[in-house]
């Protein structure tokens, strides 16, 4: 390949690096002279990069350390171990003006629309307020057009500007916390299950606001969700996440239609389907059992214990997430890693 082909250049560099990421909560016993007694694994060893204008969607189950990545990532969260490295810089070791800062080109849009807003606040204190922990982004007379034209950004009239949370549906609280995270002009935003308080209706239109704002100001974003079909519209890249660790990560052809892992093959195959005639084709995967307490996570794959090709070695050894050897000298797309000691394409008949 030439030196001057643009295919030879290298890779560029991730936005964010998440290398090894844990974090335990403590459990404790007692009254006056508490002492740990365990930890709930939350999330416990995770990786995973995302790039400029990509957007990684992070799906699985409630309970499954989805919420508790997106704290970590924005540093509402202190990880127990491992390093979030934006633009190389591990952002879990800073402190004071350095993480003010960093936190600048992070920003969150949270998952409930009803509790995230201020009730006592107008939607123009709400979305103007990063400008007073970071003044230098807007001068004082200024503020108050910035935040009118952010409120038609994200399709609300400007001058509800000076209205309360409780005038609002949830579909437009909604906008307005997204018009918050982007005041500061982020480079990333970590959204938190955005769509899942809102009705089927409603849920499209952001999504489709969501995916307009990442042409119009090249955001990176890290979407987290359960539903599968949510996630298929939006996103570049899927990690599934099983007890805090990652199951399989992939593009969203190689999850959706050639997924290997066994869990990912069974949240496939329970996205409704539309169409009768693909709905009769459809083998529907029912797992046995209910997800293990993260306190006390099964040894081995901690997804053995619900399922169908578990073995003896599923016990003993914990699959590493990696590009199974049986597709490694394939170039189709069941080529992406998968944590499961039997990973094997199957193709699911999955609805979205």
């Amino acid at each position: 390949m030439a030196a001057g082909d643009p295919a030879s250049a290298p890779a560029p560099e991730p936005l964010i690096e998440v290398r090894d990421l844990v974090k335990h909560f403590p459990l404790t016993q007692g009254v006056l002279f508490k002492r740990q007694v365990g930890a709930v694994k939350a999330v416990d060893g995770i990786s995973f990069d995302l790039h400029r204008g990509e957007t990684l969607g992070i799906v699985g189950e409630s309970g499954c350390g989805k919420s508790t990545v997106a704290r970590m990532l924005v540093g509402l969260e202190r990880p127990t171990e491992g390093q979030i490295l934006y633009r190389g810089e591990d952002i879990t070791r800073l402190s004071g003006r350095a993480l003010k800062s960093v936190r600048r080109n992070i920003q969150m849009v949270f998952q409930d629309p009803y509790t995230s807003l201020n009730p006592r606040m107008t939607v123009g204190d709400i979305i103007g307020e990063p400008y007073q922990i970071h003044p230098e982004v807007a001068p004082r007379s200024d503020r108050r057009r910035k935040v009118q034209e952010l409120l038609e950004v994200v399709g609300l009239n400007p001058e509800f500007i000076n209205r309360y949370p409780h005038q609002f549906s949830g579909g437009q609280r909604q906008r307005i916390g997204i018009a918050r995270g982007l005041a500061l002009r982020p480079e990333i935003i970590v959204a938190d299950e955005p769509v899942s308080a809102l009705d089927v209706s409603v849920q499209a239109q952001v999504v489709n606001l969501l995916a307009r704002l990442q042409s119009d100001f090249d955001l990176s974003y890290v979407f987290i969700a359960h539903d599968l079909s949510v996630v298929r519209h939006i996103s570049d890249r899927v990690a599934v996440m099983y007890l805090g660790r990652i199951a399989e990560i992939g593009t969203g052809e190689e999850i959706y239609d050639h997924p290997t892992h066994p869990y990912t093959q069974a949240l496939l195959s329970a996205v409704p389907v539309p169409d009768p005639e693909a709905r009769e084709h459809r083998e529907r995967i029912l797992l046995t059992g209910d997800v293990p307490s993260p306190a006390h996570p099964p040894s081995g794959c901690r997804f053995r214990t619900r399922c169908w090709k578990a073995q003896e070695l599923c016990a003993r050894v914990e699959p590493p997430l990696e590009v199974p050897p049986e597709f490694r000298k394939s170039t189709g797309p069941a080529r992406h890693p998968s944590a499961c000691h039997f990973a094997e394409e199957r193709r699911v008949v999955a609805g979205g």
